[in-house]
């Protein structure tokens, strides 16, 4: 997209220093959340994420959100979660559990998304995902699309200029509108 990414190493004293020198962010896709920092148990089937790298994304979700929410944001599958959990969103931890068809979001296999807010900022499209748990409650933020199967697949903050978060993988998405594109809009987000 015409950026030079960088890696950032998870200390959480650094995300203040992080959020200040980045035009832009991506929370990268992961394990599964550790709940208990939400107040509930975490699933036995979760395969739980790093404690420092949890520590360390919430803690510059927050940096970003107090004192640089002008910075564009996005979050892919579990970054999306993290952008959730942190507005007060919930889980839904293992769609094993209650969805008949979680399989559609597993191991890459292509599904159609449709956005459900007139001039969302993701169009409809076929894309690529890998997950077993699922946002059902954004919190603060807004639903912008769902799958076929109402699964939430992309939440905004529409108050802020670029805040997006997207449940499947663009990187790994052929359909040009919800895979390259994004990472494009979100480079071109740093000029406005």
């Amino acid at each position: 997209a015409g950026a030079h990414p960088i890696f950032l190493p998870p200390v959480p004293e650094l995300a203040p220093d992080h959020a200040r020198r980045c035009h832009a962010i991506v929370f990268s896709g992961g394990d599964d959340p550790r709940m208990e920092d939400f107040g509930e148990p975490t699933h036995p089937s979760a395969r739980p994420v790093d404690p420092q790298r949890q520590r360390y994304e919430l803690q510059l979700l927050t940096e970003l959100e107090r004192n640089h929410p002008e910075t564009p944001v996005l979050g892919v599958c579990l970054g999306m979660q993290y952008m959730a959990l942190h507005a007060g969103g919930r889980l839904n931890q293992h769609m094993p559990d209650d969805i008949p068809t979680h399989e559609t979001h597993r191991d890459d296999k292509p599904h159609n998304v449709r956005p459900i807010v007139e001039n969302a900022p993701i169009p409809a499209g076929i894309v690529t995902s890998h997950h077993r748990q699922a946002v059902t409650d954004p919190g603060r933020l807004r639903t912008i699309a769902i799958a076929e199967d109402n699964i939430i697949e992309a939440i905004d903050d529409p108050n802020r200029s670029f805040y997006i978060g997207v449940q499947w993988h663009p990187e790994r998405t052929s359909t040009h509108a919800v895979g390259q594109a994004i990472y494009d809009k979100l480079i071109q987000a740093i000029s406005r």
